[in-house]
Formats: structure tokens, C-alpha cells, sequence
């Protein structure tokens, strides 16, 4: 890649991982675990509850050093102080970023602009509270006098794919007497599926979007209002009591039926993938209850007091950061599986995705300039052992190399059994044997044919993480998210890239919004696209009014 940035890669301990990164290669976790009778117990580094085991790293003490010499170098301390701090470091666009302000406790004092915001958040906190106090308890009432057994959560991205995994991994803390959907996608089966089976007199609808303008969530809202006052006998003040906003923006809430006093606020300085602790978090209040939702927050808190005070060597997120680069940039490899052997978890790969590779997908520096190295690895995985019987031949035996992080719970929420040591038994066995493989003198001793021998090698030296936590609580919820935001934090500061803009998706939807009348003109519009997508408008307008 062509640029004129070299900085980081000018970096004397950069040119020292180079080196040393050709010597780690040559080896394998064979021979380094064979060589140091106590690296799977030294290799270990725990806090706030969580147990982290990177011995099966292709890693040594040396490459451990490396790695935080080159954090210190790069400034990630300052860096760490400037976030916490509430600087500026959104540089693009000129805003602060302080989601750690949303979970900071009562009291507490963070000053963006000469005002000390945690008052305000806990002023939404406390308004989130009495509100869902109000419709779990059933004093809050639908149109007809009944009370609201199903919630609706509208949103996209960060609106979405927060409530959603935090609702997903929080369901054994949830209300089973309610239901709870999520409407994102604007196509148009999302919204007809998810309210199939409701009854509008019982629904209630949150719409988050911060400027109430969002293209796919406006679009889903407008959907539901329309279902809504059909349930209900067109009654439009119908909608007051069914629609709840989390927005900014109180003249288009006001303009769409919802009672402003039932606007939710957020603000600029929290991203959109890192705002479910904010008001965006409303359904995930609704479904556990304000105390569960509280002990999430004094989770994520926790740990970003870990993250903010303890040393780099044994920072737990600065850890999973350095070995994500470490791979990352001294290896090639190009994607990171994210492996949750609890079913709870079944949609944390996917809201990883957003966090990290919407944060960390950035081809230039702070300063504007082409970088001279990756960033941001796609993220990916399903839940154990759901994937062992789908991808994981790839990852033993294919001719990628894929980094791993298994997050296993010590306790199960749900004690069948011998359901639990199953599970954990897969777990260690699956980073055992990624590590460790079996080669071709093993196999030919299970008695294998010499002509199937090269099939059942396993080449092993794949490397992984293993993060154990006790059991799955609102609390370690908060924990573990917090430990990937940070992580990415982490690998973005070195980097040296604003982690917290995402201007990748704005070209496309800019390009939907000229696209959108041309395809409803009921005349032929004038087309002026590239030969391709002028084709495909066509096709589309011919077949789609055959």
C-alpha cells in the first residue's frame, strides 16, 4: 500500500516485533509450551471477575514486551487519559467520546464543554426507571385501558444491534410475561413478522433515532403507526400511548403523535455502537428491570476502571488489543473468530461486528494520511458448539490462519444434567487442540491407512484466548462488552485512527436517497448512473410493475 505515513512503522519497537515476529513464526506452541512447564499458568492475567488464559497465543514473555513498548510508544496512555478526560479525540467530527460517562456512578464528575454530564445521564437514568417501573408494573395503560404486554424496539445499528444481544443475553433475567421484538431492516417483511402476532391495544413502540430523520427507522415507524391507528379505530391520539422516542429532535417527535414528555435523550459525544447503556438501552431497562439494568452498568464501569488503571501487562483489554494488532499486522491475518460457548450469546458475534469494524475499518490516520499497515479485522463466529459442527474445519485445518477468543461461563443459568460440562469440556478441548493439532506420527499410530494419513493431520499452532467468567450475569454482560470496546480502543490508538467516526456508510445512503424516486416515478426518469445500476433500475421498474 502506497502512502506517505510511516510513523508507527518507523517505531523502534514496530522494527523490533518485525524481527521478532520472524523468529515466532518458526516456532510452535509445541515446542513453547514444551520448553516452559509454566506458561499455561503464567500466561494468565485476570480482573474485575474475568479470567483471561493467553498462553495459547503464539506469544512469548519477549513478544508481551514488545507489544506494550510499542503501546507506550505510540501514547495510548495519553490517549486513554484524553477519552476519559472528555477531549476531543472524535477528531472528523470534532466531538468528545464518553460512553464511559453513561455508566459512570452518581456523584461522579466528567466535563465535556465546562459541564459535568454525569448529572444529565443519570437525569435520563432516572427517567428510564419510573417509565418502565410505569409499564411493567402495568399502571402505564394502552389506548383501551389495557395494559402493554409487547415492546417494539425501532432502530438500526447501534439502536438495533444493542438492545438486541443485550435482550438475547439478559433473557434469563428478563419479564417472560412480556414480549419484546426488534425491527431494523427496511425491508418491509422485518416489520410484518415481528407484529404478526400482536395485538395493537397491547403494543408499545420505541423509536430510536437520534434526529427522528433515519431513513430505514423513520420509514419502520411510520409503518407501525399506520398499523397501530388501523388496530385501533384511526384514532390518532392513540399513538401517545403506544409510542415512546429516544431522539434529540422534540419538533419531529412532537410531529409524529409522541408526547415529548416520553422522549428518551442521548447525545453527541456517544456513538452509535456504544450507546447501549444510554436511553437507547430502553427496551433492554424494559425487559430486565432497572436494578438488573444498573448492575450492567456498574459491569461496564468495573472494567473501565480496569482498563484506565491497571498496568499495560496485565490490562485485560490493552492485552486482547495487542494480540489483535500482534496478528493482525505481524502475521496477516485478516479476520478474528469470536467464539461464545453459551447460547445467551448467540447474537454477540454480530454486535461485535458493528463495534469493531465500524470502528476500527479505516484506511487513514488521525492526520488525513494513507496508512502503511491493516487495520481492523473483520469479526465473526457463532455460539459453541453450534460453529464446531459448521466452521471450525476451516480453522483447524484450512490454510488461513484465524485468531480465536472462546468465552465460556464456570456456572450455567440453566443446570441440566450433564449439559454444562459437555459444553466446557468442548471448550478446552477446542483451543487444546487448535494449539497443539496432531501430527502425522500420531495419526499412523491410531492405525490410519498411509494413504488417509494427510486427512487427519491437524497442523495445529492456530492460536486463541480463553476469557472464563463466573456466570452470566447483568453485571458480567457489562464487563465483557466493555472489555471489547476497549480492546478496539486499544488497537485503534496504535493505529493511529479515529475509531469513532464511521463516514464508510454514509456514500451509500446518500446514493439510496437518488435512487428512491427512481424507481417510484411513474414515468421513465432520466438515469444517469453507471451502465450497470442504470441496467439493474430498469430491470427493476419492468419486472417489479409486471
Amino acid at each position: 500500500m502506497t502512502t506517505t505515513n510511516t510513523s508507527l512503522i518507523e517505531r523502534s519497537s514496530w522494527k523490533a516485533l518485525e524481527e521478532h515476529g520472524r523468529q515466532i513464526q518458526g516456532k510452535h506452541l509445541r515446542s513453547l509450551f514444551a520448553d516452559d512447564p509454566q506458561r499455561g499458568t503464567r500466561m494468565t492475567a485476570e480482573g474485575v471477575g474475568i479470567f483471561l488464559d493467553y498462553s495459547k497465543n503464539r506469544a512469548t514473555d519477549d513478544t508481551v514486551r514488545l507489544l506494550v513498548r510499542l503501546s507506550e510508544e505510540s501514547g495510548l496512555r495519553a490517549r486513554i487519559d484524553a477519552m476519559f478526560g472528555g477531549e476531543k479525540i472524535n477528531v472528523t467530527e470534532k466531538r468528545a467520546v464518553l460512553h464511559t460517562a453513561l455508566r459512570a456512578p452518581r456523584g461522579a464528575s466528567i466535563v465535556v464543554d465546562g459541564e459535568n454530564v454525569v448529572p444529565k445521564v443519570h437525569a435520563v437514568l432516572d427517567k428510564m426507571a419510573g417509565f418502565c417501573t410505569s409499564v411493567r408494573s402495568g399502571v402505564w395503560k394502552g389506548h383501551t385501558g389495557g395494559r402493554i404486554r409487547n415492546v417494539v424496539n425501532i432502530g438500526i445499528g447501534g439502536s438495533d444491534l444493542g438492545p438486541v444481544m443485550a435482550y438475547e443475553a439478559l433473557r434469563h433475567y428478563s419479564e417472560r410475561n412480556m414480549t419484546f421484538r426488534f425491527v431494523s431492516n427496511v425491508d418491509g417483511t422485518d416489520f410484518a413478522e415481528a407484529v404478526r402476532d400482536l395485538n395493537p391495544a397491547e403494543t408499545l413502540f420505541i423509536v430510536s433515532s437520534k434526529t427522528f430523520t433515519t431513513l430505514e427507522t423513520m420509514t419502520n415507524a411510520h409503518t407501525a403507526r399506520e398499523w397501530l391507528l388501523r388496530g385501533l379505530g384511526g384514532d390518532a391520539a392513540s399513538v401517545a400511548k403506544h409510542f415512546v422516542a429516544v431522539s434529540t429532535n422534540a419538533s419531529e417527535v412532537s410531529k409524529f403523535g409522541i408526547d415529548t414528555a416520553n422522549m428518551f435523550e442521548f447525545w453527541d459525544w456517544v456513538g452509535g455502537r456504544y450507546s447501549m447503556e444510554s436511553a437507547i438501552g430502553l427496551s433492554t431497562m424494559l425487559a430486565v428491570g432497572s436494578d438488573h439494568f444498573m448492575a450492567m452498568l456498574k459491569g461496564f464501569h468495573e472494567m473501565d476502571e480496569h482498563f484506565r488503571t491497571a498496568p499495560f501487562d496485565r490490562n485485560l483489554p490493552v492485552l486482547m488489543g495487542l494480540f489483535a494488532l500482534w496478528y493482525a499486522n505481524f502475521f496477516g491475518a485478516q479476520t478474528v473468530a469470536v467464539l461464545p460457548y453459551d447460547q445467551y450469546l448467540k447474537r454477540f458475534p454480530a454486535y461485535l461486528q458493528q463495534l469493531t469494524m465500524e470502528s476500527n475499518g479505516k484506511h487513514v490516520t488521525l492526520d488525513g494520511k494513507q496508512t502503511a499497515y491493516d487495520t481492523g479485522a473483520i469479526y465473526w463466529g457463532e455460539p459453541g458448539t453450534n460453529g464446531q459442527h459448521s466452521f471450525y474445519q476451516l480453522i483447524h485445518q484450512g490454510t488461513r490462519l484465524i485468531p480465536c477468543d472462546f468465552i465460556a461461563f464456570q456456572r450455567s443459568l440453566n443446570t441440566l444434567g450433564r449439559h454444562h460440562e459437555i459444553l466446557m469440556a468442548n471448550v478446552f478441548a477446542q483451543s487444546e487442540a487448535l494449539a497443539f493439532g496432531k501430527t502425522a506420527d500420531q495419526v499412523k499410530q491410531e492405525g490410519t491407512p498411509e494413504w488417509l494419513v494427510p486427512h487427519r493431520v491437524f497442523e495445529g499452532n492456530r492460536p486463541s484466548n480463553t476469557i472464563l467468567v463466573d456466570r452470566l450475569t447483568p453485571e458480567t454482560l457489562g464487563k465483557l462488552v466493555a472489555l471489547y470496546e476497549h480492546s478496539v480502543f486499544t488497537q485503534g490508538a496504535i493505529w493511529g485512527i479515529d475509531s469513532f467516526d464511521q463516514w464508510g456508510v454514509e456514500l451509500g445512503k446518500v446514493l439510496a436517497q437518488r435512487i428512491i424516486p427512481e424507481l417510484e416515478n411513474s414515468g421513465e426518469p432520466k438515469l444517469g448512473h453507471d451502465s450497470s445500476t442504470n441496467n439493474l433500475i430498469r430491470r427493476y421498474r419492468v419486472r417489479s410493475r409486471g
